[in-house]
């Protein structure tokens, strides 16, 4: 009896319970089996993975074709329609600006929209390209001229009157000045600097830039005119842009961009545009020399918000000192309303929008003028003045405060 209890001991239990017959020793058959498979599903994978891998690359590959492929037909496409992008941008901004002008146009016209375009592209030419094109011929000449006599000092420059040393305050130096550029005018530029050789090899490359300057214009009106015909079409589609890019909220920043635009090209450009025109046709009419030049100057500094009084000022003294009293006169009150045209213009035509610093504006025609020429000096002052301004707005959406609808282009921060 003690040896069956001894046998049924725990001990005994404990090499028998269901705990043990669970276990698999390693030497046992099932854990040979066992081993076996789990090293056969290893070596398939081993086997699989050289495929997988190139599969992988094929993919990757192909992928990469693919891309290049695109990438190469994008860029051939980008150069191909380089050419055009500013005319189109400069035809987009001209539309934009003009819209409020062609829709009034359309009840009287009968509401069609084809004439209403034409007319507006028409008035362009004739108010716009027909002046510029009249002083295209004396700017290039001028420039030419100024820019080979500035560059090996032959430039021929008459005797200052003697009243000019009578003036006060600068007359006597001028006349000194004057005077030895009329002798000597190598000496008078070493006097100056020789920043002015340079200024001279500028003004010969924008002249012969001027040419190809007007063609871009005319092509950016013809663009503008048939935007105009289909504007409400094209704002469906920037708004639609702006939501998708910008979300909900993407209305807003079409609506302000369209606001900049119209503001900065009536406000800033066209007034510039009118002034220098009318400074232009002045300068042609008196008999000043390099009348285009001249009037290009008047649009740089305009555009850059300096204004013409620094062209129109020395122009009056000049004719006043070499012309007759009468036309001296006429030219003297012809300069003071060109001069001060801005002042009754840009509160018609700036109407409300983002506010632009003049560094802004000053930064964009400048650059614009030398990536693009004469017509990237309107494009730029418009385009840095887009960005600057939907900038701000996003910065402030982001900080929660709403964007900001006030009077562009006044040439101060916003508050």
């Amino acid at each position: 009896m003690s040896r069956r209890r001894r046998r049924e001991s725990p001990r005994a239990e404990s090499f028998s319970g269901p705990a043990d017959s669970a276990k698999v020793l390693p030497d046992s058959p099932q854990g040979r089996g066992g081993k076996t498979e789990e090293y056969g599903k290893t070596g398939m994978t081993e086997q699989t993975q050289p495929a997988t891998e190139k599969a992988f690359l094929r993919r990757a590959l192909e992928a990469s074709i693919r891309i290049g492929l695109v990438v190469l037909l994008a860029l051939w496409c980008f150069t191909i329609v380089k050419p055009f992008i500013v005319p189109v941008i400069w035809g987009i901004i001209i539309a934009v600006a003009t819209y409020p002008g062609y829709r009034r146009l359309l009840p009287p016209l009968g509401d069609r929209r084809g004439l209403a375009a034409a007319v507006v592209v028409v008035l362009m030419l004739v108010l716009l390209v027909g002046p510029t094109i009249i002083l295209a011929d004396t700017l290039i000449a001028g420039a030419q001229q100024l820019a080979k006599g500035l560059g090996d000092g032959t430039l021929g420059i008459p005797p200052p009157p003697e009243s000019v040393a009578a003036w006060p305050i600068v007359g006597e130096s001028l006349s000194k000045f004057w005077d030895l550029a009329s002798v000597n005018l190598a000496s008078a530029l070493n006097e100056i600097g020789p920043q002015l050789k340079i200024v001279g090899g500028w003004l010969l490359s924008a002249a012969g830039g001027v040419g190809f300057g007007i063609l871009q214009f005319v092509f950016a009106i013809i663009i503008a005119g048939i935007l105009l015909a289909n504007a409400e079409s094209g704002e469906h589609a920037a708004d639609s842009i702006s939501v998708r890019l910008m979300g909900d909220q993407g209305w807003k920043y079409a609506d302000l961009a369209r606001t900049t635009v119209r503001g900065v090209a009536r406000g800033i450009l066209g007034v510039a545009l009118i002034q220098s025109i009318l400074a232009g046709l002045g300068f042609l009419v008196i008999g000043l020399p390099a009348a285009g030049l001249l009037a290009l100057l008047c649009l740089v500094l305009a555009v850059i918000q300096v204004g013409v009084g620094p062209i129109v000022i020395p122009a009056v003294i000049y004719v006043f000192a070499t012309a007759d009293p009468v036309p001296a006169v006429l030219f003297l009150i012809w300069g003071v309303f060109v001069t001060l045209l801005d002042n009754f213009l840009k509160p018609i035509l700036l109407g409300r929008g983002a506010k632009v610093p003049m560094a802004v504006i000053f930064v964009g025609a400048i650059g614009g003028f030398l990536a693009h020429g004469i017509i990237g000096l309107f494009v730029g002052a418009v385009v840095l003045s887009l960005g600057y301004t939907l900038f701000r707005a996003w910065l402030g959406e982001e900080r929660g405060t709403p964007m900001e609808q006030t009077s562009p282009g006044t040439g101060t921060d916003n508050p």
